[in-house]
């Protein structure tokens, strides 16, 4: 299957993580003439696993050696994340940032910050209102033109987010619910259908938010200097496009404005995803 401009071929010991990603991928086209990006392999390290106990490894061009086995019960999680590992290990052509983004009028916001700041439930639920949904794992730079291109895989929703979001969004739109994973409870949503028919369009950026749940509502500017730090941290392949990283981020820190948000709710993140909008 194709996400955006990358092509995956997934392959698997088992049958069932491979029914769960023909379900909810059924409407993303194949890859370019047929031939992925990157391989991701769900394997059985000793052949008896694949029936006693099954626990899956992550294969595929890009590895981990030392990545712990799932339950096949989260075979879906591990196809994910052997998408997203041969992506942060693999990918070259983009500058990627951990970073969920969405898109209004050809323009597009950029959310990132720590693991549970609320990325992924703000795009979902901004998805909800108006903006199209260009991914919740990464944002795809394009060094050459400054454009993000979107990756909009199956959104990740854990813990608390599930409900959040679920109250929102019809039960066809979710995945199964993965219990008892190394970050707790995730269920996966499936983009909109015109996430996935626009998902050849890229934006221009035009907006960087540094979310953070659990404060007191409060936002502040954000220097092009910090900023800067801040998308290198969360960059997994900066360091290895060298100079095409550095001066497409260059660009970007210097050209798009950044603020940082506190909320204590999602009513109130979107209302201040929405003032920043307006005001950048």
């Amino acid at each position: 299957m194709r996400i955006g401009p990358v092509g995956f071929r997934i392959g698997s010991d088992w049958r069932a993580p491979i029914a769960q990603l023909e379900s909810l991928y059924a409407t993303y086209p194949k890859p370019h003439d047929g031939v992925p990006d990157f391989t991701v392999r769900l394997f059985a390290a000793r052949p008896w696993r694949r029936f006693v106990r099954p626990a899956v490894m992550i294969g595929g061009d890009y590895v981990l050696p030392e990545a712990a086995p799932l339950p096949l019960a989260q075979g879906l999680l591990a196809a994910e994340m052997g998408m997203n590992l041969q992506m942060a290990l693999g990918q070259r052509r983009y500058l990627l940032l951990h970073a969920a983004v969405v898109e209004r009028n050809g323009q597009a916001l950029i959310l990132t910050g720590i693991s549970g700041a609320g990325k992924s439930t703000l795009a979902a639920l901004l998805s909800l209102r108006g903006w199209r949904l260009m991914g919740d794992e990464f944002a795809l730079l394009d060094p050459e033109t400054g454009l993000i291109h979107a990756f909009p895989r199956l959104l990740s929703l854990k813990n608390a987010s599930i409900a959040t979001v679920a109250a929102e969004l019809p039960a066809d739109r979710f995945g199964p619910l993965l219990e008892g994973t190394p970050k707790g409870s995730i269920r996966h949503v499936v983009p909109d259908a015109a996430a996935v028919a626009a998902m050849d369009q890229p934006a221009r950026p035009a907006l960087i938010l540094f979310p953070s749940f659990g404060f007191e509502a409060a936002a502040r500017d954000v220097s092009p200097s910090e900023v800067f730090v801040r998308l290198t941290q969360a960059s997994t392949n900066y360091v290895a496009i060298g100079e095409r990283g550095f001066d497409a981020l260059t660009a970007l820190v210097r050209t798009v404005p950044a603020r940082a948000i506190d909320y204590p709710d999602t009513a109130s993140a979107v209302a201040q995803v929405e003032a920043a909008w307006l005001d950048r």
